[in-house]
């Protein structure tokens, strides 16, 4: 009997076979992004944990790789302890250079040569909370977040396809700094959001410098003064060729036109001057929480989420009748409440959904090989709600990754994944 239902066990565990968890503590769900990258995967990639077992995150990182191995075994994994075995740890540290007594806990992940070495304290969110004691007040490092799968999915990208992509963010109009990661209105947060995508970020500069050869998608951020005509026909230029580019407008230059809005007139897009009010879906008196997307691979996944917005403007389709670029295709993709109106046009405004989104994309004409691809432009009527002060945001930070994936048609990662809570 025994046999024959080991036999059976078998035979159904080789056709039907589920996974069970003895606790949820050991439970590891990968999100959508994270398995298509997996399951796209060619390469043999090694990872290996430089790890000291003792440390709380241990256990964590190392269920989370069996996971990866689980779900494409080409990743192994091993662990080597310094602390346990330092011949091996010895060995490791000449082939990766990790001379520096301070290199340890570290995961490493190796594909053919390329290497990526991710430090352990990089892998967690934490907050200083106080410790009880009578005598003296001490406040201790206390884990919330674990990011170990934003990291690592980033580390793959990078071993597997060596040369990332390049995304050019324009400066010297009043735009947010890509370096600052402190102040509310930085960018840095944003940045790290595109380097986690394997893209490189650069600041880029106009005034007597060309956009680079290389330069896979151009950012426009809330340009505040007006652009000089030099650099926006370089933009023209850019974007005929086939460039991707994520213009982002905010209530700052309602009032001041950049220079960009004929342009996207040119593609069928209109930037109003308005700002939008939503009173039935706002915390406070200038933002507005927009749950209503159309369909488009950048907003798709967005369902039953939201996006916070400050003061956004109106972004539309210009009437299908006006000439737009040939053979492009302009989509309307989100949406503020049914209750909304613009500020301050009249005393008795007209409430009604408003765009403030836009999706454009043009189809390659057959047979002929465009200078950089494909255009594809997406156009928001806020900048404010990527900084690094609200990109955290409902579901923000998830959008700056769709966005910036779709403008490169990388549509295998429109799927978000962001820090998980530790308990």
């Amino acid at each position: 009997m025994v046999f024959a239902v080991t036999v059976m066990a078998n035979y159904l565990s080789g056709r039907y076979f589920q996974r069970f968890y003895l606790s949820t503590r050991t439970r590891v769900e990968l999100s959508p992004r994270t398995i298509h990258l997996l399951q796209s995967l060619t390469n043999q990639v090694r990872v290996v944990l430089y790890y000291d077992k003792d440390q709380p995150l241990y256990s964590d990182i190392s269920e989370l790789l069996k996971e990866f191995h689980f779900t494409d075994p080409a990743i192994t994994v091993e662990t080597v302890d310094y602390d346990r075995d330092p011949g091996a740890a010895q060995d490791l540290k000449i082939k990766y250079n990790l001379g520096a007594s301070t290199n340890k806990d570290l995961v490493i992940f190796d594909c053919g040569g390329n290497t990526k070495i991710i430090p352990g304290n990089a892998l967690a969110e934490y907050t200083l909370e106080p410790v009880p004691n009578p005598t003296e007040r001490e406040f201790r490092r206390r884990p919330v977040a674990f990011k170990g799968e934003m990291m690592f999915t980033g580390a793959l990208l990078a071993v597997t396809t060596p040369k990332p992509f390049k995304a050019c963010f324009l400066q010297g109009h009043g735009e947010p700094s890509l370096g600052d990661s402190s102040e509310a209105m930085g960018y840095g947060k944003f940045a790290g959001i595109l380097e986690q995508n394997h893209i490189q970020v650069e600041p880029l500069t106009l005034v007597n410098n060309p956009i680079p050869a290389d330069c896979n998608l151009l950012i426009i951020a809330g340009p505040k003064d007006p652009i000089a005509q030099p650099e926006l026909d370089q933009i023209v230029q850019y974007v005929t060729e086939g460039g991707r580019l994520l213009v982002m407008f905010n209530a700052y230059s309602v009032n001041r036109q950049t220079g960009l809005e004929p342009i996207l007139a040119n593609w069928g897009v209109k930037v109003a001057s308005g700002v939008i009010a939503d009173t039935n879906n706002s915390y406070s008196v200038s933002d507005v929480i927009v749950s209503a997307f159309g369909r488009n691979p950048t907003v798709n996944p967005l369902t039953g989420s939201s996006l916070e917005m400050v003061l956004p403007r109106e972004i539309s389709r210009i009437d299908p009748s006006a000439p737009v670029a040939d053979g492009s295709k302009v989509e309307e993709i989100a949406f503020s409440g049914p209750e909304s109106f613009l500020r301050g046009h009249q005393s008795t405004p007209e409430r009604r959904p408003l765009p403030l989104m836009v999706a454009v994309e043009k189809s390659g004409v057959k047979g002929v090989v465009s200078e950089r691809g494909s255009t594809r432009i997406l156009v928001i009527g806020d900048s404010i709600f990527l900084d690094n002060q609200l990109i955290d945001a409902a579901a923000n930070r998830d959008f700056a990754g769709y966005a910036v994936n779709w403008l490169l048609d990388r549509t295998l990662l429109i799927e978000g994944l962001g820090p998980k809570p530790i308990t």
